[in-house]
């Protein structure tokens, strides 16, 4: 069974709550990276081969780089979004841990979504990276129980899917902490945060899920 908050939040108010949503991860997000260390700030993310910092530039991309210059860096990249994405992080992930803070607070509402996606674009690309944070420092954080829902919707979603290549084929999702579920066949039990990882194509342990198909989505791995 799946629960589609995405498609219950369609409407003009539900938008507007998504960007609320959006807007309260942000600067949660923020007051993180103003609390880490040094050395949790150079700490290797979830994101293979991105720091902490690297992430931080990511996510901030948007609200740094004007529509032109977005191009540019397109251009540059020969149409590779994948290879912008790493040349801007390797490049800006330099920057003051104080500058990206406050450059993701400041632009909390900020309305930038990936060219013809919804809202729940945006809200899943922050939970998502503030967890490729937060989960490999062991910082536990809370996301509350609707906007998980819109996220774990939005990645079980088959666009979703084919992005981070993973699949619900045989298996059957059920949230622990949070009344949500997809797929059918074989249990993988876990909390909403480490299945949003799991669903994102994320390297977590499989010790984090229970059920008989959790070897199937996980590999097996320790």
């Amino acid at each position: 069974m799946l629960y589609n908050a995405v498609v219950v939040h369609a409407g003009l108010k539900g938008r507007i709550v998504i960007r609320d949503w959006i807007a309260t991860e942000r600067r949660a997000l923020a007051d993180v990276f103003d609390g880490l260390t040094a050395e949790q700030w150079a700490a290797p993310s979830l994101c293979e081969g991105w720091t902490v910092a690297h992430v931080a530039a990511h996510m901030t991309m948007p609200f740094r780089y004007s529509a032109p210059r977005f191009v540019l860096e397109m251009v540059r990249a020969r149409g590779s979004f994948h290879r912008l994405n790493d040349r801007i992080a390797a490049r800006d992930h330099t920057l003051p841990q104080a500058e990206l803070a406050a450059v993701l607070r400041d632009n909390a509402e900020h309305p930038w979504r990936p060219p013809g996606a919804g809202w729940e674009a945006p809200l899943t690309h922050d939970v998502v990276h503030g967890l490729d944070i937060t989960h490999p420092l062991g910082i536990e954080r809370a996301v509350p129980a609707e906007p998980l829902r819109v996220v774990l919707d939005s990645l079980v979603a088959p666009r979703a899917s084919r992005h981070f290549g993973t699949s619900l084929t045989g298996v059957a999702l059920r949230a622990t902490d949070l009344d949500w579920a997809a797929g059918d066949g074989r249990e993988v039990a876990g909390r909403g945060t480490d299945l949003v990882l799991l669903l994102a194509g994320r390297r977590v342990p499989d010790e984090l899920f229970d059920g008989d198909g959790a070897a199937l989505v996980t590999g097996g791995r320790r």
